[in-house]
């Protein structure tokens, strides 16, 4: 499973999900869709939040093993 931090990150800097939005270029129902895990974004948008966020896409995005049962 592929964790990301952008509700936090947002949090940080005081950003709205609109706000996000806007300046990844994308729509607010994305932004939520991704914060809540039911859409996965591309590695090209993935890459565009990290930048908007100017973090490298490894501080935003973080690859989390499932545990196995």
């Amino acid at each position: 499973m592929i964790k990301n931090r952008l509700k936090v990150l947002r949090a940080e800097r005081d950003w709205t999900q609109e706000e996000l939005a806007n300046r990844a270029k994308i729509s607010r129902q994305a932004v939520i869709s991704i914060e809540k895990y039911k859409y996965q974004p591309s590695l090209e948008l993935a890459y565009t939040l990290a930048e908007v966020f100017e973090l490298p896409i490894t501080e935003v995005f973080i690859h989390q093993k499932e545990e196995e049962v």
